[in-house]
């Protein structure tokens, strides 16, 4: 019963066979060392597909994870802490998650709102150079934030609410990272159009 949930958030969430294996062999490891007795098996599922996802350099975010698992947010990543910590005690070492980058995000969101070929790559670039800064915002709400300050650049401008609803970062959290965003945007969009500042 356990593979089939994990096939079915997989296949809701578009995810490669690679990722689904690996979340079976990271619920297998858990259900070996018989110490999830008694967690929420739904918590469990989601927590390995998410580090799956991770593990394989194509990380999801909380909330798209949580839109296909049953269950609330708030009891799937206590799971997630669970199972990197005991496996970890298991294998002697820690299990190994990539490090999310808001590139690994830009393809998907940009797909999701509809932008155009050249809006992309602007984005991706755009997206590269803020790494060089030091922006203390999740490596997500920094993608909310570049793709918005492409779209307004663009011709193809998009509300603010459409982006915050491809991203799942809230509109205020988008605000927010445009605003310590805005500082290097001149030097994030490289076609010398000028940034206004909301």
């Amino acid at each position: 019963m356990a593979f089939k949930t994990i096939a079915t958030m997989s296949d809701r969430l578009s995810l490669v066979a690679t990722i689904k294996d690996r979340a079976n062999e990271i619920y297998k490891k858990v259900e070996d060392q018989k110490s999830s007795r008694g967690r929420n098996q739904d918590a469990l599922l989601a927590a390995c597909l998410y580090i799956a996802c991770r593990q394989e350099d194509k990380p999801r975010t909380v909330k798209e994870i949580c839109s296909v698992a049953n269950g609330p947010q708030r009891r799937n990543w206590p799971a997630k802490e669970y199972i990197v910590k005991h496996l970890g005690l298991e294998t002697g070492q820690s299990v190994e998650m990539g490090t999310i980058h808001a590139g690994d995000f830009m393809r998907r969101f940009c797909s999701n709102l509809g932008m155009s070929n050249h809006a992309v790559k602007a984005a991706t670039e755009a997206v590269k150079t803020s790494e060089q800064f030091d922006i203390r915002r999740s490596p997500i709400s920094i993608a909310a934030a570049v793709i918005y300050i492409i779209t307004q650049l663009s011709d193809d401008k998009k509300p603010l609410r459409d982006i915050s609803v491809a991203t799942g970062v809230a509109e205020g959290t988008i605000r927010n990272s445009y605003k310590d965003l805005y500082p290097t945007c001149q030097r994030l969009y490289h076609h010398g159009m000028p940034v206004r500042k909301i």
